[in-house]
């Protein structure tokens, strides 16, 4: 990570620090944006606000969730919460070892803003340092660098 991306992960979360919290101990990474945590007793299925990763069997997917995995397996993560889903997962915003997840996967390049949710700027930037210099899923040649709305678009729903 860059020094500037280092900067703005901290920003970010600084930012959010704020807003009311809760505490769960992450149990399954689904892939690079989702998870399932025990909360309060609760298994609760989570989508980081923000960001959206490669669904499965697109290019880069495997190495999303994988990085998720080294960020979370495990461990007791601080949740911000934003809403709740259609499928009724909680939205928040993540926070493991005081860093926000959301902002590590971007500035790692393992995923996308998800625009149609945020426009914030702090994550937009990490996003464009990241494609900058070709980190991640940004080293992959262009065609395969299809953003996740548009490749679930493409195909039915298996939800």
């Amino acid at each position: 990570m860059s020094v500037r991306a280092a900067l703005l992960v901290l920003l970010a979360a600084l930012a959010c620090a704020a807003e009311p919290e809760l505490e769960g101990r992450v149990v399954r990474v689904k892939d690079g944006d989702s998870f399932s945590a025990r909360i309060d007793g609760e298994r609760v299925e989570v989508r980081i606000f923000g960001i959206d990763a490669p669904e499965n069997g697109q290019p880069w997917s495997r190495r999303a969730r994988r990085a998720l995995e080294q960020r979370l397996a495990g461990k007791t993560v601080v949740f911000r919460p934003v809403e709740t889903d259609p499928y009724g997962r909680l939205v928040a915003w993540v926070e493991a070892d005081g860093v926000c997840v959301a902002c590590a996967q971007l500035a790692d390049g393992h995923v996308w803003v998800y625009r149609f949710y945020t426009d914030d700027a702090e994550l937009i930037a990490l996003e464009d340092d990241a494609r900058g210099a070709g980190r991640g899923l940004w080293a992959l040649p262009e065609r395969e660098r299809v953003p996740p709305w548009d490749w679930r678009r493409q195909r039915p729903r298996r939800r």
